[in-house]
């Protein structure tokens, strides 16, 4: 038996219960071939006639076996991330996303990513559709388990249209939400190697055959702010538009974006029209009140540091210099966002003298949210209660494939009750029309 411990955290410019299995696949391997109140839940939602196919703006995927061993370089296949299955002693949640882990090869069979002195165990509520509510948890899983939605492409697709999505952009799994795993290697030659192999898989095989039902979603090589510019014009240049960044950097032990040192990354998003998405979770440490807390907690608070992360960017300049940064919050809700922007602008009105701001923010802080920045939701009936507050062409929709918080299969019905009593309009841009534009797709 062995013991080890894991930590496992999970353009244009805004205007102003099992169900349908598939077969089971080994390994991962692909197959071939606002301005009106929202009602309450339960009531029938006809004032917009039939929702719109949806473009959600943050799922994920739980990359294949075999994405480093076929996209990584040769020479680098026996050093890079790999696949083995291994029998589980012990995984014992201790607190936030870490855990303490024992292998025993007489224990339940578990598939799990190993990486320099990494050892990630695939976990059932990163892979959760498909299951019933109350098997959700946090227990090892093979990818024979898994709904093959979770890591093939073609049957990605045919649960987007089981679930009335028209397109839809993926996070990552192990190299987790902005690719803190590359970032924490010694190695970084490799670490940069595995980046780039990740991008071209995401690229060239997860959304190249899909007609551009899946949109790329790319990440950078965190620990070089040059080396991520010239990534983001890399696979700019082969048509993606977005690209994983964290909520709170120096979380990661990176520069804020207060020191300047992001500046060549940023310019690059710029001048390619390029998104940063920062997904909840981001920083590699989710909001919880002690170690010992239930992981209840931190999903309850999951968008404090999206929260955080607003306000940081209101006030570092960042928005006044780049006045065409695009910026999404992925995960993050928007029933908060109210009263965040009158707090800034408060601050700003009140207190930018002694507050460092008096000249580097020049207009309100909300002034540069709406112009610059997206939120999105899966659930959120005071957020769509608030939508003059926030602003209607600042807010998109998510579904969160395939992890616990998905409304797979039901999103259709899920959007249709909450949104019951909306304007159409309000609805579409909701839906779709503010991810198009964000992303710059050509949908109508």
């Amino acid at each position: 038996m062995t013991d080890s411990h894991q930590t496992d955290s999970h353009h244009m410019a805004p205007a102003a219960h099992r169900t349908g299995e598939g077969p089971a696949r080994s390994l991962g391997e692909p197959a071939r071939s606002l301005r009106e109140p929202a009602r309450s839940l339960g009531e029938p939602a006809h004032s917009f006639g039939e929702l719109p196919r949806i473009i959600s703006v943050d799922d994920h995927v739980v990359e294949p076996a075999h994405l480093w061993q076929r996209w990584l370089p040769a020479r680098l296949r026996d050093a890079g991330p790999r696949v083995q299955r291994r029998g589980i002693g012990r995984m014992e949640h201790i607190g936030g996303g870490n855990y303490r882990q024992a292998f025993d090869d007489d224990g339940p069979q578990a598939d799990c990513w190993v990486y320099e002195d990494l050892v990630y165990i695939h976990k059932r509520h990163v892979a959760a559709v498909g299951f019933d509510r109350d098997d959700m948890t946090m227990s090892p899983i093979t990818y024979d388990e898994m709904r093959p939605g979770c890591y093939d492409p073609v049957a990605r697709v045919a649960d987007m249209e089981l679930n009335h999505v028209e397109a839809s952009l993926c996070f990552p799994t192990f190299p987790r939400f902005c690719g803190q795993t590359f970032a924490e290697a010694r190695d970084t030659d490799l670490a940069l190697a595995c980046v780039r192999a990740y991008n071209d898989w995401m690229i060239d095989e997860w959304c190249a055959d899909s007609g551009g039902r899946l949109i790329p979603l790319c990440l950078i090589p965190l620990w070089d702010a040059e080396l991520a510019a010239a990534e983001v014009r890399r696979n700019a240049a082969r048509g993606c538009r977005a690209v994983c960044f964290s909520e709170i950097p120096p979380h990661l032990g990176l520069p804020s974006i207060h020191s300047g040192s992001w500046e060549p990354f940023l310019a690059a998003c710029v001048d390619t029209g390029t998104v940063v998405c920062m997904h909840i979770g981001s920083s590699s440490r989710m909001p919880a009140t002690s170690a010992d807390a239930p992981p209840a907690v931190a999903a309850t608070l999951s968008f404090n540091n999206a929260m955080a992360s607003l306000a940081d960017w209101l006030f570092s300049g960042v928005l006044v210099r780049f006045p065409e940064l695009v910026l999404a919050y992925s995960e993050g809700q928007i029933g908060w966002l109210p009263y965040a922007l009158e707090r800034a602008d408060d601050v700003w009105r009140e207190h930018r003298a002694w507050g460092g701001v008096r000249h580097l923010v020049p207009e309100p802080p909300s002034s540069y949210f709406r112009r610059q920045v997206y939120g999105c939701f899966f659930r959120d009936r005071h957020g769509l209660a608030s939508l003059d507050a926030i602003g209607v062409d600042n807010v998109t929709f998510e579904t969160d494939y395939p992890h616990t918080d998905s409304t797979w299969p039901d999103t259709r019905r899920v959007a249709e009750e909450m949104m019951a009593g909306l304007p159409a309009a309000t609805v579409h841009k909701i839906v779709r029309g503010n991810a198009i534009r964000m992303l710059g797709l050509d949908l109508a």
